[in-house]
């Protein structure tokens, strides 16, 4: 069963060696190791893609984790996107292969990209709120109240009733032809979205617009 495992650690050599180590020996197979975060504080945030035997809980993990000094796990959770993490680059080329549907193309990629449990396009006309793309797991209502669909800047979403505990984050963009729209993508309990995911994610908005084709 692969999990992804979201872990803080001390920013210094052999801090990650370390902590393979120890997830190793508590049975866990690595798959993949993204660097998420360099924080001002010397600490890293890094995302651990694992393979688990079924007689393996993760909590097992969390415990062989939190004997390292300095290192907490934020999240564990199962991981349904696929046996590898998808780079940045990789969700580029899935767009810009196909400008004429760059938006779409860059909805469909985000759950892995960043993940997420889901992501949709938004744009509101003439009053209301439309959808143009959204992954299969995403809500099948949105809120008719959803103001935040003309934001100007990315950012973190309030908790919304209709989305029950799911972490949220929206990015504006505009096509060639003018016409607004927001990316908002959703994590279902965690963990929360961090502000280098929100710059990587208004960036891979952007870019989408940019080569859009109308």
């Amino acid at each position: 069963m692969a999990f992804l495992l979201r872990v803080e650690l001390p920013d210094v050599p052999g801090s990650l060696g370390a902590m393979a180590t120890a997830l190793g020996t508590a049975g866990a197979d690595i798959e993949a190791i993204e660097i998420v975060e360099h924080r001002s504080d010397g600490f890293a945030v890094d995302d651990v893609l694992l393979e688990l035997p079924s007689n393996l809980m993760p909590d097992a993990l969390v415990t062989a984790c939190h004997r390292l000094e300095g290192v907490r796990v934020h999240w564990i959770s199962r991981y349904n996107a696929g046996a590898n993490l998808s780079m940045d680059l990789e969700a580029v080329e899935a767009f810009t292969d196909d400008p004429a549907h760059a938006i779409d193309k860059l909805v469909d990629v985000i759950p892995a990209t960043f993940r997420t449990d889901w992501a949709m396009a938004l744009r509101r006309d003439h009053g209301e709120v439309v959808v143009l793309r959204q992954t299969s797991t995403a809500p099948e209502i949105v809120p008719e109240s959803a103001s935040w669909v003309g934001i100007r800047k990315t950012r973190k979403l309030p908790e919304l009733d209709a989305w029950d505990s799911t972490v949220l984050a929206a990015s504006p963009g505009k096509d060639r032809a003018g016409k607004r729209f927001v990316v908002v993508v959703g994590r279902h309990g965690g963990p929360e979205i961090l502000d280098s995911e929100l710059a990587r994610l208004a960036h891979m908005v952007s870019l989408a617009a940019s080569v859009q084709t109308v």
